[in-house]
């Protein structure tokens, strides 16, 4: 199967990939015969490991424009390309938009957008010098198309995304394509945290068509596909992964008047 995909061989910078969402896409390339390099802005106690493969680890903030600059140089120096970016940190807390401060909004921005852009935009001048050019993905979210209270500054980061997604896949064809991943609820180490005990979770993922939370390696096979030659004519796209999205309230409002009115 790795084969098939095309990902042997190639070098992979996964930006969060230590942990959740991240650790299944560095997996899933891992995989797929990648080199796979994860970066975050604390070590891990232990790398991201698969199949017997490791990912490689470097330390990086990715809102530090010059520690972008760095982790650039030392993958160009060490593998003498970047074939695949997948721009995965992010994420934001739980925060009322009434009250949260005008700094926590821009940390929001910063780490959801303005970051993403400016780690794309050091991955293009490396692939548009490379014959194969390259491919960057986006882990964007569900946020960013509907309501996300809560996490108002997060979802519109994430929109923003979206249309970043197809701006620059324009502006860099025919070398570079860019797309991205609309990631609905995944079953993280910190799932917990989000959606309570299991029985929060599980009440949770009846909310989904397909009746579960996604795994973070479902996430991960998703952006294989993206950046492998089978999606050599896909670019500017963003592929929801969410399980057919979220029932609609009013379809389970008019379903459990239903039972009532049946019961009665």
């Amino acid at each position: 199967m790795a084969a098939e995909l095309g990902l042997r061989g190639a070098v992979v910078l996964v930006t969060g990939g230590i942990r959740g969402v991240g650790a299944g896409i560095s997996r899933a390339f891992l995989r797929a015969g990648a080199i796979v390099v994860a970066c975050a802005r604390n070590t891990p106690d232990e790398p991201v490991r698969t199949a017997g493969r490791a990912a490689e680890f470097l330390t990086c903030d990715v809102r530090d424009a010059e520690q972008v600059e760095r982790m650039m140089a030392t993958i160009t120096e060490r593998y003498g390309r970047l074939d695949v970016l997948v721009n995965n940190a992010g994420g934001a807390p739980f925060a009322e938009a009434a009250t949260a401060s005008p700094r926590f909004h821009a940390k929001v921005i910063e780490l959801n957008l303005l970051a993403p852009l400016a780690v794309s935009q050091a991955a293009n001048a490396v692939m548009q010098g490379q014959a194969s050019g390259g491919s960057i993905v986006m882990v964007s979210s569900v946020s960013g198309r509907r309501p996300s209270p809560g996490t108002a500054a997060y979802g519109a980061a994430k929109a923003g995304l979206d249309s970043l997604t197809a701006s620059l896949a324009v502006e860099w064809a025919p070398k570079v394509r860019v797309n991205g991943l609309g990631v609905g609820m995944v079953r993280t180490e910190s799932a917990h945290r989000h959606y309570g005990d299991e029985d929060g979770v599980a009440a949770v993922a009846r909310t989904v068509p397909l009746g579960r939370l996604a795994e973070p390696d479902e996430v991960g096979a998703c952006a294989v596909f993206l950046a492998s030659p089978l999606a050599s004519y896909v670019t500017g796209a963003t592929l929801p992964v969410h399980g057919g999205g979220e029932v609609p309230a009013f379809l389970r409002a008019s379903n459990a008047n239903h039972e009532e009115t049946t019961r009665t």
